[in-house]
């Protein structure tokens, strides 16, 4: 684990180009600086249970002797290196474009009342009608036919909804609350149509069918929560997603234009 620590800090910082510092180490023909060294070994000496200079100083020279012989192989020219590249570049240039603007972003209690009301804490409970995930189209089919059936039993039963969980619900989790799941905002659902479908709906009211990708919900909507008895931390952390994302859709929308892009999506299978 420390060796795992230790070569990602190595990797984490550029080889400088050689100053008139004193050389610690040559591999091949590259040499590593004085300057070099001290640098990378002052992040290290902030981790747990760091090395001791000479300790770092061979983790270095192995480090190059790997990267070196990597390229003696053409690693460097792999498919899975490159693409490994392009990733590390993309997430380099969101971070430095975009890093500092995220973190001096900030949130008032205005924006997020209004973003509330749109998006208020929902508790709900639900009869949940499994469906395997890659179910083939049979599967589906039969899935469906079930969670139609059990609603029409719903909507006929005079039975307390919480009974009905019991009866039917494929939910084993829930199904011991009576089919409750708590609060929750579009952002901590792992479904919008479920959210959608339950902001449409009254207190005590029941939905019909919902497909997402855990099968067919049937969903009663048990609470509305005011903003003011709300989770403010939560509301706050999902205004700041927003304006994070607003950011980060507005500088790629800027740098479309530089570019040729044609999307075949009828292709898309």
């Amino acid at each position: 684990m420390k060796k795992l620590l230790l070569l990602s800090l190595i990797f984490a910082f550029p080889v400088f180009a050689a100053t008139s510092s004193a050389i610690v180490a040559e591999v091949g023909d590259i040499k590593i600086t004085n300057k070099e060294f001290n640098h990378k070994y002052d992040a290290v000496k902030k981790s747990l249970n760091p090395p001791t200079k000479e300790q770092f100083l061979e983790d270095l020279v192995r480090f190059q002797i790997g990267v070196q012989e990597a390229k003696k192989r053409k690693m460097d020219q792999d498919p899975v290196v490159q693409e490994r590249l392009e990733q590390i570049m993309y997430v380099h240039l969101v971070e430095t474009e975009l890093g500092q603007k995220a973190t001096d972003l900030n949130v008032k209690e205005s924006e997020m009342r209004e973003f509330y009301k749109s998006n208020p804490e929902l508790r709900t409970s639900h009869i949940l009608i499994e469906l395997k995930p890659n179910a083939t189209a049979k599967e589906h089919a039969v899935a469906k036919k079930r969670a139609q059936e059990i609603y029409s039993e719903v909507k006929k039963s005079k039975r307390p909804f919480e009974e009905l969980v019991k009866l039917y619900s494929d939910d084993s989790l829930s199904k011991v609350n009576g089919g409750d799941i708590g609060w929750h905002t579009p952002l901590t659902l792992p479904n919008r149509d479920y959210y959608n479908t339950a902001m449409k709906m009254k207190v005590g009211n029941i939905s019909g069918l919902v497909e997402t990708a855990f099968g067919f919900h049937i969903i009663k909507l048990t609470g509305i929560n005011k903003f003011e008895d709300a989770d403010k931390t939560k509301i706050r952390a999902a205004v700041l997603e927003t304006k994070k994302k607003a950011l980060f859709d507005k500088f790629f929308a800027s740098l479309k234009s530089k570019y040729k892009i044609k999307t075949y999506k009828e292709n898309l299978e």
